[in-house]
This record gives C-alpha cells, structure tokens and sequence, in this order.
C-alpha cells in the first residue's frame, strides 16, 4: 500500500514514523497511507523554511506574482485529476470537488495581485522637509492546519497569499484526505517556487502542537470545529503568535411569507444536502416565519429529498456520496436519534442507507426533522452530516432573536422579496457572512470569510484583504534630509506640525 509522504524542502520525504489509514468513504476500504509527523519532522520543515525565508521576502512581489499566475494554469490543467483524488478520499462528488477548486483558484489570482495589495502609502512633506510612509512586511514562517471537509480549496486560502506577501509556509492537512493537497502543493513547485517556502507535514496532534510550540513559527491559520479552534487560538496567542482560528457554525436560513419559495427550496436543497452538509457554511436550519410558510415548504422538500441520487463519490450525476468516515457516518446517525428522542417530527429518515455495490461505504441519506425547538441537540449544535431542521416562528423579529442567540455566526441567509426586512436583517443579524436569497454567501476572494461569536477567534478573517493584513505587518518610517543651510535648536516638546 503506497504511502503519502512529507514534502519538506522541495523533496517528497518518507521518515518510517507512525502512519494512519487513509479510506475511501464510498467503499469503507483503505487506499493507503499517510505519514503522521513526529515533532522532529515538523522541525525539519520549519528549518528548511527559515533557511529559505531571506531570499523570498527580497524576491520582488512581481516575480512572486509570476509564480502565482503559473501556478493557476497548473491547477486549471489538472483539475480532473485533482477533482479525482479529493472524490476518492473525501467522498463528495466529482462535480463538487471540481467546484471546490474553483473556488480554491479564485484565492490564486487574488495572490497573483501581489504587487498591487503590498503597495504602502506614501505622504509627502507632513512636516517641514519630512515624509512619512509605511510599507508591509511578511511575518516569516507561518503556518496553516487546514480541515478534512476542503482539502483543496481552505489550504489555498491560506499559503498562496502568505508566500506571495513575502512569507514561508507550513501547511499541516487532514490526514484524512491528504494526496491532492500534497499534489496541489507539489504543482506550486513546478511553477517554480522555491525549495523550502512551502513545506507540508502530515499529522495529528502531535504535529499541530509542535506548530504551536515552535518559536519560529509566527502565525498560525486554522479551519476546523470550534473546540479545536478555541485551543490553538488560547495556546497560540499565549506564545505571541498572530492566530486566525475558523471554528464551527450553525446556519440559519429565514423563510418569510413572501419568499420565492421554489427558489428557496432548490437553494435549501443544495445548501443542506450539498457535500453531505459537510460544511461550515451548510444551511442546518430553516426558520420559517409562520405555519403556512413550514407546510409549504415541508411538502415541497419531502419528496425532493426522497429523490437525491447518492452513491459513490467517483460516479458522475449524483446529487450526494457519502460522509467522510464511519465514525462521522456513525455521530449523524446519533444525532438522528437523539433528535427523534427528543420529540422532533422525522419527516424524512436517512438512516439505514445502503447503495448498492457500495455497502461498506458511509452513507447516510438526506434527513428532514420538522417542529424542531432551541432546546434540543439537533438544534443547538454542529450535526456535520445531511440534516435539515425546521423551526417554527411567528416573526422576522422572533427568528432574527433566535439566530443572535446561537453560540454560533459564521453565516445566514433570508429568502424574502421584501426590500425593508432584508435590510433590517442585515443589520441586526449577529452573524459574519449573510445572504439575501443567497443560501451560501461564501465571499469572493477578493473579499474576507470569516464569521462572529464562537465561529472566529481572532481579529482578522481569512484571505482577501484581511488575508494581507494577517500575513504582513505594517512598517511606518518617517525621514527627514535637513537642508545643508539651515541649523535647528533642539526641541524638547513633543514634536507636531
């Protein structure tokens, strides 16, 4: 069985240290395995990208840049392939894979634009004879753990912008769906980045607190649940590392009586059962603001769900495959469960699923729970799985309140044709990224992703502007060249205009 390997100063790398099963979800098999670093190797990988850190952050931005623009066209050459890898090791769809590294391209040509966004600003004479002007710098060595759900697109986040602002980087992935991040990494090479600015180590906790602990490592970006996140970010900044820590969501969307209500439920369709809700920015929840709103929506989605093609990742035309492992096939399940327990109407059982030439996979079947309650598990936490929860309300204002109650605000959405509610709930929705009949209002990447509450610890959100804020520090310089004809006494006040 082949091994997914290290790449550490430009060289794929195998050390004979522990190691872990990577599966393929559709089929309950492993396909191989991968290296889990030891705080040694993850040293090595820092080493190497300090030693290369000097002649990256005086290479000019626009040769920085050229890397970046061939990068991209690697990426566009072999999306098939990479689609291929993330299917088999991830279970999503060949069709989502490849829109995920869509979106995962789009943060490449926003680093390709290096010279541009590392433009300082410059004053001239703001005092006699003096100009002031800033500049920004990169950190160093930084560092990425990215999580198992987007093995492409979260990782280029986080490293194309990093290097392209002058920094080297350490990208610890899942070890769950390790090769096409490995090979996307790879494909950076080969446009000719140097050895040693990107190093990728594989692992587990291990490896990521070794990342924490390492003095040389001066940021570090995360993705992943909220428990984890909270982790890195206290132990991280506790050290004097600059942290981003992206943790858990729960996603509301709103439906309003005067809602497009075939519009909003292919959106909730996709939004809920897209990837098998294995993402931060699924819709969990829909709020629907009166009775008459839930039995429509409720009699349109029931036999749209019934209908979901699932199967094998790898096939093409299907709606949904599998979930990640048996032990988050296993968790989704229990939170069916619970769910039923608790009192919860289960319109729609996915439970039991089993495709056929594919009965060891880890499929779970698209899930519908109606007269859902705050006060329930299925409601209040992160369920990860292809479960949609219907809450009933009597207002915009009662669903705004259950919303901003939530521990979590990573994202939200409102379906309505009603200029004045949606701009009352963009107001004063408590979330980071909202959408008006947009259900995955996902950034672009020349914007920022990040949410509120316990979905972000830390100042800044992930690539984008904020990106550059992140992996730069700002520089101010003041300069004066006195006159060769004039002498000034001393001053001793604060100096001002």
């Amino acid at each position: 069985m082949s091994i997914v390997q290290h790449l550490i100063n430009g060289e794929l790398v195998t050390k004979g240290e522990r190691t872990a099963d990577v599966f393929n979800p559709s089929t309950g098999q492993a396909v191989r395995k991968v290296e889990l670093a030891s705080r040694a190797t993850v040293q090595e990988a820092i080493d190497s990208a300090k030693a290369a850190f000097p002649a990256w952050r005086n290479t000019p931005p626009a040769k920085r840049a050229q890397v970046m623009f061939r990068f991209k066209q690697l990426l566009e050459q072999n999306e098939a392939r990479i689609s291929q890898m993330i299917s088999e090791e991830h279970g999503k769809t060949l069709e989502d894979a490849a829109g995920e590294l869509k979106r995962g391209i789009e943060n490449v040509e926003f680093a390709c634009a290096a010279p541009e966004v590392l433009k300082g600003e410059y004053t001239r004479n703001v005092g006699p004879n003096i100009d002031a002007w800033s500049d920004f710098q990169p950190l160093g060595v930084v560092a990425g753990i990215t999580p198992f759900n987007f093995p492409a697109m979260v990782p280029l986040w986080m490293y194309p912008l990093a290097i392209a602002c002058g920094n080297a980087f350490i990208l610890k992935p899942s070890e769950r769906d390790p090769s096409s991040t490995l090979f996307i990494a790879q494909l950076l090479l080969e446009a000719g980045l140097p050895k040693g600015i990107l190093n990728v180590v594989h692992g587990d906790k291990e490896a990521v607190d070794a990342l924490i602990e390492a003095p040389e490592v001066k940021a570090l970006s995360f993705v992943g649940s909220t428990p984890i996140a909270e982790y890195i970010y206290a132990e991280g900044t506790k050290r004097g590392k600059r942290v981003q820590a992206l943790g858990g969501a729960k996603n509301h969307a709103v439906l309003m009586p005067d809602a497009d209500l075939d519009n909003a439920v292919s959106a909730l369709m996709g939004a809920a059962y897209g990837s098998c809700g294995e993402r931060c920015m699924a819709i969990s929840v829909a709020v629907c603001v009166g009775d008459q709103v839930a039995d429509a929506l409720i009699a349109k989605l029931e036999p749209q769900i019934k209908a979901l093609k699932i199967g094998a990742g790898t096939s093409c035309g299907l709606d949904m495959g599998p979930l990640v492992t048996a032990a988050a096939r296993d968790k989704v399940v229990g939170y069916i469960d619970d769910g039923v327990a608790a009192g919860a109407k289960l319109v729609v059982d996915g439970r039991g699923l089993r495709v056929a030439g594919n009965e060891d996979g880890y499929f779970v079947g698209g899930t519908l729970f109606d007269k859902v309650t705050p006060e329930m598990r299925i409601y209040k936490e992160e369920i990860f799985g292809p479960v949609l929860c219907v809450v009933r309300v009597n207002s915009l204002e009662q669903a705004m309140q259950l919303i901003n109650d939530h521990e979590y605000g990573n994202g939200t959405c409102i379906f309505t044709r009603d200029g004045e509610a949606a701009r009352l709930f963009c107001d004063e929705i408590e979330v980071g990224m909202v959408g008006v009949n947009v259900p995955l209002p996902v950034p672009v990447a020349y914007h920022s992703f990040g949410g509120w509450k316990r979905s972000l610890f830390g100042d800044l959100h992930a690539y984008g502007p904020d990106g550059v804020r992140f992996y730069t520090r700002r520089k101010a310089i003041t300069q004066r060249w006195p006159q060769r004809a004039s002498h000034e006494a001393s001053q001793f006040a604060f100096p001002s205009l």
